[in-house]
């Protein structure tokens, strides 16, 4: 006989069941989930496919030393961000700033004496001048009369000797030279300095000017700079190390843009032109595509593969300050291969991707916002892409909707109603659409 603890849970458990039961036979058939479509398209597109192209820094440089000297600091890591201008090594400075001292002395030198030459002659020394030549003037009639007296007297009654005679004539002459040279020291200062020798002193300015500027030149090549926005990428140096002119002290690559190069066949290269805008996937980054335009067809072929590089330019991505395309990637380039043609094309937003092939599903069954029907899973090729719109080769037609929104947890077969229908032109920004509403 059972025990009443085992009937007490016995019956709990029937009752459980009976609960179990009951809602199961009240419940209705699965309600169908939301979903936006938008319909297909036909439109005339061109005819492309993708290339395998690399991303490429839009900039490259290894940056040497202009000047020899040794490395006092080299503050930066390869890796680290740098900014133009930004110092990438520096250089022991103190000889050079002693010389800069130096010239810069003689320099201020120069320029008084300049000074002075160009403000002329002081008023004291022209009235000394003045006074110089009066008194030299004095000395000359004073001379001039007494070499007069000498004569007179030698030749009335030879009261003075020839040799006397000659002394006195010969201390006029000196007077009156003396006198001659006075005079011209006078008109100098009262003309004051020629214009040759003020040439000649702004010439000694300027040069001594050129000496100075030369030295800071060359204190400012002793710190080593980035000559762009980027990135380092390798060190060539350490602190205490000595570097001479044009050694290596750091690669730096510009990633701000950055140019992925493909190579395209000659019979695809003529449809290709310069400000195409076009579509970049990178493997290492799925399910997002990058848009980029043709900035270069190098008209050089590889003779060997007769291919030739063209470069797309694409605007990088960063989080947390690192680039999101890196130099060296691996990237996929969709590019035009001949003339237009008709596609079937649906909103990019359509396609679920992850599996072994791209797929998009069907609404069948319904064509009105409010109404139910099924999905059918349809895979699918993807050809070109036409702004919004991206071309599909499978068994889809134009008029059919399929999902743009919502598609992602939806499984064969399953019932679905309308919730919004959306263009074909609007489709490809049905999320922002949906959240703006």
């Amino acid at each position: 006989m059972l025990k009443a603890p085992v009937l007490r849970t016995i019956v709990t458990c029937w009752a459980l069941l009976a609960i179990v039961a009951t809602e199961g036979l009240t419940q209705g058939p699965p309600r169908a989930a939301p979903v936006v479509v938008s319909p297909v398209v036909a439109r005339e597109v061109t005819v492309g496919q993708e290339f395998v192209g690399t991303v490429m820094p839009l900039k490259k440089a290894t940056i040497g030393s202009a000047v020899d000297g040794r490395v006092v600091e080299y503050p930066l890591n390869e890796g680290d961000r740098v900014a133009k201008g930004e110092p990438l090594a520096q250089l022991l400075t103190d000889t050079i700033k002693l010389q800069i001292a130096a010239a810069e002395a003689e320099l201020e030198l120069r320029r008084q004496a300049l000074a002075e030459l160009e403000n002329g002659t002081r008023p004291e020394e022209v009235e000394q001048a003045k006074a110089r030549m009066l008194s030299a003037e004095a000395r000359k009639n004073y001379m001039k009369a007494r070499a007069d007296r000498s004569q007179k007297l030698y030749d009335a009654s030879r009261a003075i000797s020839e040799e006397e005679l000659d002394e006195a004539i010969s201390s006029g002459t000196e007077a009156q030279q003396a006198y001659l040279e006075a005079r011209a020291a006078y008109d100098l200062a009262v003309t004051g300095p020629r214009k040759e020798q003020i040439a000649q002193a702004r010439a000694q300015v300027a040069m001594q000017q050129a000496t100075v500027e030369q030295l800071k030149d060359q204190l400012t090549k002793h710190t080593i700079v980035s000559r762009f926005d980027g990135y380092v990428t390798a060190e060539h140096t350490e602190v205490g190390q000595w570097v001479k002119q044009g050694d290596p002290v750091a690669d730096v690559v510009a990633l701000d843009e950055v140019e992925v190069v493909a190579y395209v066949v000659e019979q695809h290269v003529p449809y290709v032109r310069v400000g195409m805008q076009v579509n970049v996937e990178i493997p290492a980054i799925p399910g997002q595509r990058f848009a980029g335009v043709v900035s270069e067809v190098v008209p050089q072929a590889d003779v060997q593969a007769r291919t030739f590089p063209v470069k797309v330019r694409v605007a990088n991505q960063f989080t947390d300050g690192v680039p999101l395309l890196k130099a060296g990637m691996y990237a996929r380039v969709s590019l035009p291969t001949g003339k237009k043609q008709m596609a079937t094309l649906v909103s990019k937003d359509a396609l679920v991707l992850g599996g072994p092939q791209p797929m998009i599903y069907v609404f069948q069954g319904a064509s009105q916002n409010g109404q139910s029907g099924k999905v059918v899973p349809v895979p699918v090729e993807i050809g070109v892409a036409d702004g919004r719109l991206i071309q599909v080769t499978g068994p889809v037609k134009p008029g059919q909707l399929v999902v743009v929104q919502g598609n992602e947890r939806l499984r064969p077969g399953q019932d679905v109603a309308i919730q919004r229908t959306i263009p074909a032109v609007a489709a490809g920004d049905a999320t922002s659409q949906a959240d703006a509403r």
